[in-house]
């Protein structure tokens, strides 16, 4: 009866809280249109370093215990009352299924008691649509980098809902890459920003390769990078011989990322756009976001960079997808269930319910 008596009534500038509960992030966020109300996080990523890594079980508790909290007080910060929702839009993959699973079912819980409608959210469409909150006027087309830890791409951005993969990665993603050189580093997690740190004491000295940087094509391999992190640590290992953990971070870093910009600039060029956005985890990372910009600037291209918190896992981001899905009527029931892997040429394709 929900999905049938719903009121659709499609507003211009809605209240949309989101809900993001892929991973260890519990996430709850409001907008009103494109401009944030409230942005509350609460983390178990101190917890899972313990391990090493992320324990989904103690992700899924750790959201469970605090997500009524979460969007308790994104609600109050907001300055508004449950009752002025207009929406709400929630991450349903991909990710942790147990970790969606608690997000996914307190978002239909609540659309339903406050009948409004439900929007689901693909994580990685919510990365693309972060742009929007920092540009508000942002409109396609342009050509966005995606670096996530599990999709490295390149997309030609038609429309708010069309997208042309130009080009993506063929084994690892540019985060995974991140977390596995720097476990070989025995870097404690999370990886990503513990390489940019160690990265800074370096040097660029290691020849590592840097994948497919001379094939004409827009994609990317970064299971030859890792290999090469492996063996260069094992064999000075087995011989006895030192070497500098900074340099390898360094040079594993530069190696990464040189491409990803070189490649980006490369696709802008070819479509013949003015604006170039990024998003997802490693676009927090401080040296691509200073050499992506550098070769913006001579390019002649406007780069539309959220700030670091929005580039890692928020719930903002998935408000933001959340609008883009509202004004198009793209409303889900509550048979919604979470996916915990969906193909990126599947997250982007279409504008059906699961968009």
């Amino acid at each position: 009866m929900y999905y049938e008596n719903l009121d659709r009534t499609i507003r211009e500038e809605p209240i949309i809280l989101g809900i993001e509960s892929s991973c260890d992030e519990t996430a709850a966020a409001v907008i009103k249109g494109r401009k944030i109300l409230s942005d509350e996080i609460a983390s178990s990523a101190t917890v899972q370093a313990k391990f090493g890594g992320v324990v989904p079980e103690i992700a899924s508790r750790a959201h469970t215990d605090a997500i009524a909290q979460v969007v308790d007080a994104a609600v109050k910060n907001a300055g508004i009352a449950l009752g002025d929702i207009d929406a709400v839009a929630v991450t349903y993959g991909a990710g942790l299924l147990g970790a969606l699973l608690v997000g996914v079912s307190f978002a239909k819980a609540l659309a339903y008691s406050l009948n409004v409608p439900l929007i689901a959210v693909n994580h990685i469409r919510g990365h693309l649509a972060a742009s929007y909150l920092v540009e508000p006027e942002l409109k396609p087309p342009f050509v966005t980098l995606l670096a996530s830890g599990g999709h490295t791409a390149i997309l030609y951005t038609e429309t708010e809902t069309s997208f042309e993969i130009m080009g993506a990665t063929l084994d690892d993603a540019a985060g995974e890459a991140f977390d596995k050189a720097a476990r070989v580093l025995s870097l404690p997690y999370p990886g990503g920003p513990n390489i940019e740190r160690l990265a800074k004491e370096g040097k660029n000295v290691i020849e590592f390769p840097k994948m497919l940087q001379k094939e004409d094509s827009y994609n990317f391999s970064y299971s030859g990078l890792k290999t090469a992190v492996i063996n260069y640590c094992h064999t000075k290992r087995q011989k006895g011989e030192e070497y500098s953990v900074a340099d390898v971070a360094c040079s594993f870093q530069c190696a990464a990322v040189d491409v990803l910009v070189k490649k980006t600039i490369k696709a802008a060029r070819e479509k013949r756009v003015n604006v170039v956005t990024v998003g997802g985890g490693v676009a927090a990372n401080g040296y691509l976001r200073e050499n992506l910009q550098k070769a913006c600037d001579r390019a002649g291209f406007k780069l539309v960079m959220p700030s670091k918190r929005y580039c890692t896992d928020n719930a903002a981001m998935i408000a933001s997808e959340g609008l883009i899905q509202y004004r198009a009527g793209n409303f889900s029931p509550l048979s919604l269930n979470a996916k915990a892997s969906i193909p990126l040429h599947a997250a982007l394709k279409g504008k059906g319910k699961n968009g």
